[in-house]
């Protein structure tokens, strides 16, 4: 299945810049849908879309489409994630990928059974530096990785109307932008953690504005993560080795990171990838998996990741109003 169409649910900011990844890749979009026609017919307009479609079951009947493509808020990814993959169509989910361990894991179980592939759309996942950062670690360019720090703040304007901020839509900084720096540091250690320990404050709407992860597994690692949606913080990931250690700045989407060495200071620039083409890897990466059935330890992060968010929101007894 070499050419694949790809229908986008999602009519917001990240659903353009799929849009946009798509033409740059394929030269082509299948098809989208919207909350409503309108909107997804002026999004086929905007970006040259071949098929506007009223619903996602509309979507789902049309047998040309192979990827649905979900950008929705975080609530409604379980239900259409679900839906995609029963009627047969491999999904690419936007993070969060779900809202807790159990849903993704019933997905997983469907997409095993009809063979079909899941992505998850964080992006350090696909970026090539980080590819080219884990094989160098692997070939013990800086030693055992025995530390992995992460910084992740942004200082959104508090507002209780706003998605970010409503229980009722997933909101708070863990399913935000927490996604992305707890991938940072399982897809930098040998495996996934084994002792969770948190704690966090909490807006008025009772999501969470600012926490602190420890994370510690079996292989003698640990992962210190710092979040808040009301403080900007340098988007900073620390991978911290015997013989070195490698920073990476303006993650997520970062293609330059620095390597320093412990025994003499000596320090190295890699340079791989590009920013700008974020969505354009995730595209290939997603095709990639479906062609030749790869991608599966990807996946089995992605599942540790959000075994680990659960278990952080357990903690703090956190429970989004839909769960």
């Amino acid at each position: 299945m070499s050419n694949l169409n790809w229908g986008i649910v999602g009519t917001g900011w990240i659903g353009s810049e799929m849009a946009e990844a798509l033409w740059a890749v394929h030269g082509t979009v299948y098809g989208v849908c919207g909350s409503s026609l309108e909107k997804a017919e002026n999004f086929a307009k905007e970006y040259k879309i071949e098929h506007a479609y009223n619903d996602l079951d509309e979507m789902l009947s049309d047998k040309n489409i192979h990827i649905v493509y979900i950008a929705t808020p975080h609530n409604m990814h379980y239900e259409m994630m679900l839906k995609s993959l029963k009627a047969g169509k491999h999904v690419f989910c936007e993070k969060a990928i779900t809202v807790n361990s159990r849903q993704l894991e019933e997905c997983v179980k469907v997409a095993k059974k009809n063979n079909l592939v899941i992505c998850d759309g964080v992006t350090l996942l696909h970026m090539p530096l980080y590819k080219k950062i884990k094989k160098m670690i692997e070939d013990g360019e800086i030693g055992k990785v025995k530390m992995v720090q992460v910084n992740f703040g942004s200082c959104k304007e508090y507002d209780v109307n706003n998605r970010f901020f409503s229980k009722s839509l997933a909101g708070g900084a863990l399913l935000d932008i927490g996604v992305y720096a707890v991938s940072f540091a399982r897809y930098f250690m040998e495996s996934k953690p084994n002792v969770v320990l948190t704690t966090a404050n909490y807006f008025e709407t009772g999501v969470d504005e600012t926490s602190g992860i420890i994370l510690k597994n079996n292989d003698g690692q640990m992962s210190v993560i710092a979040l808040t949606m009301r403080a900007k913080q340098p988007k900073r990931g620390v991978i911290s080795g015997e013989k070195g250690y490698i920073q990476i700045d303006e993650y997520p989407r970062a293609q330059k990171a620095t390597i320093t060495y412990t025994a003499d200071g000596h320090t190295e620039v890699i340079d791989e990838g590009d920013t700008k083409k974020a969505l354009q890897y995730e595209v290939m990466d997603m095709e990639e998996y479906i062609n030749n059935n790869s991608g599966q330890e990807n996946l089995q992060i992605v599942r540790d990741v959000m075994e680990t968010l659960t278990s952080v929101r357990n903690q703090w007894g956190m429970v989004y109003d839909f769960e």
